[in-house]
C-alpha cells in the first residue's frame, strides 16, 4: 500500500493544526508555567447545574434524545434568550442543541455554503472559521479591522459586500475573540442597515453575550431575524465548556437544513449535558453575575499592568481577553516574542498572529485565570520588557 496520507482527502491533508490548542500543550507540559492561553472560566459549573446532571445519571436518563434536542431544553432556552435579549424562537421549529458552539458553527457553514461561494469573516479572529468554511470550498474573504480599533464600521462592510458579490455569509463575532471589543445597539444597527441591502446570511456567533461590561448586549438577530443564524450557548456565561452545549436558532427553513448536518455528524447531544443545560436555563438566570463581577476587576488590574508596561490594548467591552500590542523597541514578531516569553519567563501568552489578518505585532492574554496568575504575568512581562528594551537600546 502507498502512503496512505496520499489516500486521504488532500483539502484535509492541507489543513493546519490549531496553533493555540498546539501551544497551549505547549504550555501545559511546562511546569510551573502561567498559563495566560485558555479561553474558558476557571470559575466551577454552579453547583445546582452539576446536581441536575447527577440527578439524570440517577434516574437513568441516558439514552439518545431527538437530532435536535430535548424538547424541554428547547423550551427553557427559548424563554431564557426571550427574557435576556428579547428574542422570540419557536423551541420546536426555530432551535437545535448543538455540541457546543464550535459544532454550531461546523453544521451552519456546511449547510449554508457551496463551492465557489465566499463567507465575510472580521479579522483578527477566531482560529476555527476559516478552515470550517474550507470544508464546503468556499472561500473566506478576510476584513482587517485592526485600522478601526478592531471594530467592523459600516463603510467598510458596504465596500466589501459592493465589490464581492459571491459572499454569501457575514461570520460576525462579538463580544470578540479575541479582542473583547464588541457592539453598542446603535453601531449594530448601522450594521444591519448595510446588511439587509444584500441577499446574504448572517451567522451570529454571540457565545460571550452575557461577559458584557459597559452596556447590555444586543442581538443582531432582533434587527435582521429573516436573516440571522444565532449561535450561542453556555460554555462562557455558565462556566460550562466541557458540557458542551450550544444553541443555534434562526428562520424555521433554515434551521431544518443545518439540523440534517447536525445529525449527520453528532445523532445528538449528550443526554447528561442536556439536563445541566435545562437547569442552567431554567433556574440559572444570574448565575454570570458574580463571574462577571469578577471579570472586571481582573481585566482592570491587567489592563493597568499593561500599559504601565507601554503596550496598547483596546478596552474590552466583553468577554475575558485583553490583545496587546507589542511595545515599540521590542521585536515586533510576535510569535517569536510569545515563545520567548513561554521559554524564559514561564509565561504562555498567545501570538496575535495565531487570529489571522491584523493580528501581527499583538499578544492575546485571557484573563479568565487567578488572581496571582494575573499578578505573576504582569511581574514576567516587566522583567521581560525591561531586559529587552535595554538590550535593544545598548545596542
Amino acid at each position: 500500500m502507498k502512503n496512505p496520507i496520499e489516500l486521504m482527502n488532500p483539502e484535509v491533508v492541507a489543513i493546519k493544526q490549531q496553533e493555540i490548542f498546539k501551544f497551549n500543550a505547549l504550555a501545559k507540559s511546562n511546569p510551573g508555567v502561567i498559563n495566560m492561553t485558555v479561553g474558558e472560566p476557571n470559575f466551577p459549573t454552579p453547583d445546582h447545574i452539576k446536581l441536575a446532571a447527577i440527578k439524570a445519571i440517577e434516574e437513568n436518563d441516558t439514552r439518545y434524545t431527538v437530532p435536535e434536542g430535548d424538547h424541554e431544553l428547547l423550551r427553557a432556552a427559548a424563554k431564557y434568550l426571550h427574557d435576556k435579549y428579547d428574542l422570540n424562537y419557536d423551541p420546536t421549529t426555530e432551535m437545535i442543541t448543538t455540541l457546543g458552539v464550535t459544532e454550531g458553527v461546523f453544521s451552519t457553514l456546511n449547510a449554508v455554503l457551496s463551492a465557489g461561494d465566499e463567507i465575510l469573516i472580521p479579522a483578527p479572529c477566531y482560529t476555527i472559521y476559516g478552515p470550517d468554511s474550507g470544508f464546503d470550498r468556499a472561500t473566506p474573504v478576510y476584513l482587517d479591522t485592526s485600522k478601526s480599533e478592531f471594530k467592523v464600521t459600516p463603510e467598510q462592510l458596504n465596500e466589501i459586500l459592493s465589490t464581492h458579490p459571491k459572499i454569501k455569509a457575514f461570520l460576525f463575532n462579538y463580544p470578540t475573540n479575541p479582542t473583547g471589543v464588541s457592539y453598542t445597539r446603535p453601531e449594530l444597527e448601522k450594521l444591519a442597515d448595510v446588511l439587509r441591502k444584500y441577499d446574504i446570511f448572517v451567522i451570529s456567533d454571540e457565545i460571550y453575550s452575557e461577559l458584557t461590561y459597559k452596556f447590555k448586549h444586543y442581538s443582531l438577530a432582533k434587527l435582521l431575524p429573516d436573516q440571522t443564524i444565532l449561535l450561542n450557548g453556555l460554555s462562557k456565561s455558565h462556566s460550562m465548556t466541557g458540557w458542551r452545549i450550544g444553541i443555534a436558532c434562526g428562520p424555521k427553513a433554515i434551521i431544518a437544513e443545518i439540523n440534517k448536518i447536525h445529525e449527520l455528524a453528532t445523532t445528538a447531544v449528550s443526554t447528561i449535558s442536556q439536563a445541566a443545560a435545562t437547569e442552567a436555563y431554567k433556574n440559572g438566570f444570574d448565575d454570570t453575575k458574580p463571574m462577571l463581577d469578577e471579570y472586571r476587576k481582573r481585566r482592570d488590574i491587567l489592563l493597568s499592568g499593561l500599559e504601565k508596561l507601554d503596550f496598547y490594548c483596546p478596552i474590552p467591552d466583553g468577554a475575558f481577553y485583553l490583545f496587546a500590542k507589542i511595545p515599540e523597541g521590542l521585536n515586533q514578531d510576535d510569535v517569536a516574542m510569545a515563545k520567548d516569553l513561554l521559554n524564559t519567563e514561564g509565561l504562555a501568552i498567545l501570538p496575535g498572529s495565531f487570529f489571522g489578518e491584523g493580528g501581527a505585532g499583538h499578544l492575546r492574554l485571557s484573563y479568565a485565570a487567578s488572581m496571582d496568575s494575573i499578578n505573576g504575568a504582569i511581574e514576567k512581562l516587566g522583567d521581560y520588557v525591561k531586559e529587552h528594551k535595554n538590550a535593544s537600546q545598548s545596542v
